[in-house]
């Protein structure tokens, strides 16, 4: 029943990779549908998805200017700041909308939203929410042009009215992970089937009601053994045990669950699950054997997730942002910034330390750190301030005394 809300009104094409989908044709193995709903159904998936989306869509945004050094400084009161990190359109918060491309990069491998400008067309007003699922191709002319569905109704936007984020993948679409993973989200679909369906039979197991040798039934015993054996010890009502009588025998044909090995291969699923979408099992709650939830080993799993996956990610968007949103002339001049410093804010001893390495430098200033961390500026503040006890012998002459005291030969 569920395919009339979601494809009423919609024309396919033997190209298009929701087809098979719509009429019930499986590309897979395990033969289970697979689908983005019948992927974030799954709980790897839905926490993986749900928690990459949910970090890069919480970092913040900045626009950053080159001056005529070649230094980028901040410029907090641009136009674009606000789309960016507050109100991108008039549905939704910056977080909300991020997170948004974010759950189409990491289902479909691309991220949209349609481009609004201001009557003159000089300036970008708003950016709309567009479907994960939207198609973009070139037309006769070779212009690439986007179609999604909007309740029902087939749209059409030219390039330069959409904003892509394109994942992994070498064309004008990126790769989908869930078309691409559909063999191991089908076998995991399927795996967890088979366990719902034999708790919801009890653990009862598949099986023959064999009578003794020689007996043939006709078809009125047939039926009535049919009706007070089978359909009897059938179903969530089931009682939990039967009376065979007269040298009836079952005979199981399904393996029990330990035989089928169901807790290993759930464990094995879910890692699988995580391999696709690029998280480590220990993000979303799933410790190896042997591997403990806490720890510098988690720390390095951590730092190696943000640096090798999330970084990749925040690349994408700000290099996305200055190829389809600026213009040539802006580009070379703006650029956007995503805080990854963001992410150590949750970590009060790392952040002090990232802090305390950068002013002992000299690349920060104390009122530089202390803007970071919502505090009002000091007087003096402003002075970027270097370490300077490490000195040479041989530069210091005089200088060097007992623990503090007069200098060496001061008193004799």
């Amino acid at each position: 029943m569920k395919f009339w809300p979601k494809w009423a009104g919609r024309i396919f094409s033997v190209s298009d990779k929701d087809l098979p989908a719509a009429i019930g044709v499986q590309d897979n193995w395990a033969d289970e549908a697979v689908s983005v709903e019948g992927s974030m159904n799954l709980s790897a998936f839905w926490a993986g998805v749900r928690i990459t989306a949910e970090t890069v869509g919480s970092l913040s945004f900045e626009m950053m200017e080159r001056d005529r050094s070649g230094r980028k400084v901040r410029v907090p009161d641009h136009d674009l700041q606000s789309l960016f990190s507050a109100s991108p359109n008039a549905d939704q918060t910056a977080v909300e909308f991020w997170e948004g491309r974010m759950l189409g990069l990491c289902t479909s491998g691309n991220g949209f939203a349609e481009k609004v400008e201001s009557a003159n067309g000089k300036r970008l007003i708003a950016l709309n929410s567009m479907p994960a699922d939207t198609q973009g191709k070139r037309n006769a002319n070779g212009d690439i042009e986007y179609t999604f569905y909007d309740r029902g109704k087939q749209e059409r936007l030219p390039e330069e009215k959409v904003f892509h984020i394109r994942g992994f993948g070498d064309g004008i679409m990126g790769l989908s992970p869930v078309e691409y993973a559909r063999q191991t989200l089908s076998l995991t679909i399927a795996t967890e089937k088979f366990a719902s369906q034999s708790y919801s039979r009890g653990l009862r197991s598949k099986g023959f009601f064999v009578m003794p040798a020689g007996k043939t039934l006709n078809k009125e015993q047939r039926d009535d053994a049919r009706k007070t054996l089978v359909e009897a010890n059938s179903g969530k009502n089931a009682p939990w045990a039967g009376v065979l009588e007269g040298g009836v025998e079952f005979k199981s044909v399904s393996l029990s669950m330990r035989d089928a090995e169901m807790i290993m291969n759930r464990r094995f699923n879910v890692e699988e699950v995580c391999r696709w979408i690029g998280v480590p099992p220990i993000i979303i709650g799933h410790a190896a054997e042997g591997q403990t939830m806490w720890g510098t080993g988690v720390s390095a799993v951590m730092q190696a997730w943000y640096t090798l996956r999330l970084r990749t990610y925040l690349k994408r968007i700000e290099q996305a942002i200055s190829k389809r949103i600026f213009s040539p002339e802006d580009r070379a001049r703006f650029s956007v910034k995503i805080n990854y410093e963001d992410l150590l804010r949750g970590d009060t001893v790392a952040r002090s330390a990232f802090y305390t390495a950068l002013l002992n430098a000299g690349v920060m200033t104390i009122n530089e750190v202390r803007a970071l961390e919502g505090l009002p500026p000091v007087a003096g503040g402003d002075v970027p301030r270097m370490q300077m006890q490490n000195v040479p012998i041989s530069g210091a002459p005089g200088q060097i005394g007992h623990n503090g005291g007069p200098a060496i030969g001061a008193n004799e």
